[in-house]
């Protein structure tokens, strides 16, 4: 059997874009993390959000993006 963490169902945020709000979903652990790495960089999780989102193809959702930078900054420290 394999060790599962904790796990949540998708949690809806507002966040503030260039100025335009617009809602997120996801789970609590993305949530954590994108909030630790924001504070890493010493900005607001919506700045980071934010950053995401302008590095992010037009065809790739918010919260896909948002889900493979957590994923990407994770695997850097394996």
């Amino acid at each position: 059997m394999i060790d599962l963490p904790p796990m949540s169902q998708p949690a809806k945020r507002s966040v503030t874009i260039d100025g335009h709000r617009t809602s997120v979903s996801l789970e609590d652990a993305f949530w954590k993390l994108l909030g630790a790495h924001a504070a890493a960089r010493d900005i607001t999780r919506a700045a980071l959000i934010g950053q995401i989102d302008h590095g992010r193809p037009p065809d790739v959702g918010l919260a896909t993006a948002l889900r493979l930078f957590v994923l990407h900054q994770v695997t850097q420290d394996v």
